[in-house]
């Protein structure tokens, strides 16, 4: 009985042994979407999207609902997230050649990432303004509380919304999203003190931390 639960088990197991299928958990992680935002957004086109949506849903990593023709995805539980988050972690951790893959993912400079705890303190004592540069439908869907929301694509145009007068700490889907961390850079080339988050929505939905819902201003 043992090993047929295990291999029961291994089923699941073997549905996250894809990086296109782990990077749309992430992207559920920020909220419910539709099967061609979820191939647009992750460089895939519909047929191969389709198909590992049925996969992740066979495995019971994510529930759909139909919506009118549409059929909206998104993550069966937040103890997914927290799923696809140990394992990024441990793969980290463990593997030199991940580790390698995320020092080369990210620029050489002597940008330095905040921790969610200094994040949280600084944030609620107003020492910081934290800059959500995700895009608009991300924002609306979970954020966190007090967030200033400019889309990274649009930065560049509303600088004038940024205050100067305090540090900005930006944050994006997750742990290895790239967002964050070029937002900050092109705050940082224009004179603005900014640092990029440790880590992301993905994360946070992953141990409970309180995010709330509504559209970007």
């Amino acid at each position: 009985m043992e090993q047929e639960v295990f291999d029961a088990i291994a089923r699941t197991g073997q549905a996250l042994g894809n990086g296109s299928r782990l990077k749309m958990l992430q992207l559920l992680a920020q909220g419910e979407r539709g099967v061609q935002d979820l191939a647009g957004i992750a460089g895939l086109n519909l047929t191969t999207a389709s198909a590992h949506l049925q996969t992740l849903r066979a495995a019971g990593l994510v529930a759909s609902q139909r919506d009118g023709t549409r059929v909206i995805y998104r993550l069966a539980g937040d103890d997914v997230a927290s799923l696809l988050t140990t394992l990024c972690r441990v793969a980290e951790a463990h593997r030199p050649e991940v580790r390698a893959e995320v020092a080369a993912a990210l620029p050489s400079d002597d940008l330095v990432s905040m921790s969610r705890s200094e994040l949280l303190e600084a944030s609620a004592a107003g020492r910081v303004v934290v800059l959500d540069v995700r895009p608009d439908d991300e924002f609306a869907a979970r954020h966190l509380p007090g967030a200033l929301s400019i889309p990274l694509a649009e930065l560049l145009g509303r600088l004038d919304e940024v205050p100067a007068d305090v540090e900005i700490v930006a944050y994006c889907r997750g742990r290895h999203c790239l967002l964050s961390h070029d937002a900050a850079r092109l705050l940082r080339d224009r004179g603005f003190a900014a640092r990029a988050s440790e880590d992301g929505v993905a994360e946070w939905v992953a141990d409970g931390v309180a995010l709330e819902p509504g559209a970007a201003a």
